[in-house]
Order: structure tokens, then sequence, then C-alpha cells
């Protein structure tokens, strides 16, 4: 039976790279070589001074194998009014259940609050939009992005200490690969490839974003809904909100509904007999 104020793998599973997603806080010693796919870490021993920037959202506490750490660390969250949970089984449950993980060893430096700097072209149309959507939901919930003129994006993110992306440049490691895009590379990098709806949406994002729209029935109105964001957005971080939205409801398409078709009884309650 599940332990208290606990989470099961399978249950979390489900709510990765959802909008709904909790924040996951692993607190394993040190740097680990994979964590949970969209989690942070967070030292246990240092509970009392970051608890309360956690803000309202709901969070589930990763240690190795679910025992008292993560009891006592998820405890103090619901000591301080954060909805607090633990993981079942823990990273050990989290690994026997064949769940994603993300693999670390790609990740950027963080800042001092541990979160990852982007830095990139300005006026983002497809893989500028997507490749931000992919991080914060599934590498870095905390990520921040910058857009800024194409030719500035180095030195930009060189004075920053960030990480530059989807640029044409020698010595740029996140871009595009032969007929791979940005968001292809970092799947693969991240070793999300393994999720199947990700995989599936990525075809929809490079037939978008290389103008193969035969790759991929849905890439053309990909392509259309960019371009008409990238029209009504002035404001790229503005675009890049709203454009999370299209990119959640196409992750969730992958994932829940590509078998659905819709017609005028899609959604109707079919009729109840009438006894003869």
């Amino acid at each position: 039976m599940p332990a208290p104020n606990s989470i099961s793998p399978d249950k979390l599973a489900r709510l990765i790279g959802t909008p709904a997603a909790p924040l996951v806080i692993d607190i394993r010693p040190g740097e680990p070589a994979s964590r949970i796919a969209g989690s942070v870490r967070r030292e246990a021993g240092a509970v009392a001074t970051w608890s309360r920037a956690t803000g309202i959202q709901a969070v589930v506490i990763v240690d190795a194998a679910g025992a008292a750490a993560a009891h006592g660390v998820a405890a103090w969250l619901r000591s301080d009014g954060v909805d607090a949970e633990m993981l079942d089984g823990g990273h050990a449950g989290w690994c026997a259940a064949e769940l994603p993980l993300l693999d670390t060893s790609r990740l950027p430096p963080g800042d001092a609050e541990g979160r990852t700097l982007w830095v990139t072209r300005a006026r983002p149309k497809v893989d500028r939009i997507a490749c931000p959507w992919l991080i914060r939901r599934f590498v870095d919930p905390h990520a921040r992005f910058l857009f800024v003129p194409a030719a500035e994006v180095q030195a930009i993110a060189a004075q920053l200490g960030g990480e530059p992306f989807d640029v044409e440049a020698e010595g740029v490691f996140w871009s595009h690969r032969g007929e791979h895009c940005t968001f292809d590379v970092m799947i693969e990098e991240f070793g999300l490839n393994a999720i199947a709806p990700l995989a599936h949406l990525a075809t929809i994002v490079r037939g978008a974003d290389t103008a193969r729209p035969d790759i991929a029935p849905e890439a053309a109105g990909l392509l259309a809904v960019s371009l008409g964001l990238s029209r009504l957005y002035a404001d790229d971080i503005a675009q890049l909100d709203a454009g999370m939205l299209v990119y959640d409801a196409l992750y969730r398409w992958c994932r829940d509904a590509r078998g659905e078709t819709h017609d005028w009884s899609s959604h109707t309650p079919g009729r109840a007999r009438v006894p003869a």
C-alpha cells in the first residue's frame, strides 16, 4: 500500500510534460547522471532556505528509494503551506518502472538558484518556440530564454553565462544537424527520445521547421499557426507564452488523441433505447 502523502511513479509519469505537472524536486546528493524528466535539484539539508520559494505549486520530492529523507522534506514543505508529496519508491522505483529519465550530462550550468539560461535569435517561428517548450516541460521548468539579434547570440550567451541554441555558427552545440532540427537534437541529447509522444511531435516540428510538410500531415498546420503567432506578437516573450499552449495541446494530441476523429456525432452521447 502506498505511504500517506505519496504519489505512484505511474501517476506522476502521466503528469510530466503537462501544465498540471507538479514541481519534481530531486534531493539525492550531488548531481546524479540522470533525473526524472522535468525535475530540479535541491539540497535536503537546506530545505528551510528554499521551501517558501516553491510558491503554491504542487511538489513531489524524490530521494534514492522513498525513505525518510523524502518524507521529512515533504513534511517540512507542507508545514510551510506547500502541497507536497514524496515519490513512492523514490528514484529507484521510477527506474524500476522504466519511466523517462533526463540525461544531465548535457545540462548547462545553472545560476545560483539552479536555473539555466538559453539565448537564441529574435523573432522566433517554429524551433525557437518548440525548444523552449521542451526545456520548460522536460528539462528545466525554471529556464530563462533571451531572444536577441542573430549576430549577437554567441557574444551575449558568453557574457551572461547562457547557452546559445538554434543559431548557425561554429561551436554552437544546440542547432540543426543534417535533416534534424534543434528540437530533434535536444530530444536525443537529453535522452528523451524514448518518450513516444515526443518522438512523434519531433516529426511534426521537423516538417514545419525545415519546409518538409510531407513528413507529417500536421506539419503544415503547425507552420501556419507558428507564422500566425509571429505576426500577432511583436514581443518574443509574449509569443513564447502563447506558443506554450500550442505545444501543450500538440503534445497531448500526440500522447492521447491521435486515433480520435471528429464529426457531428463524435462527442454526442448515445440515445437511450426506447422499449418496444
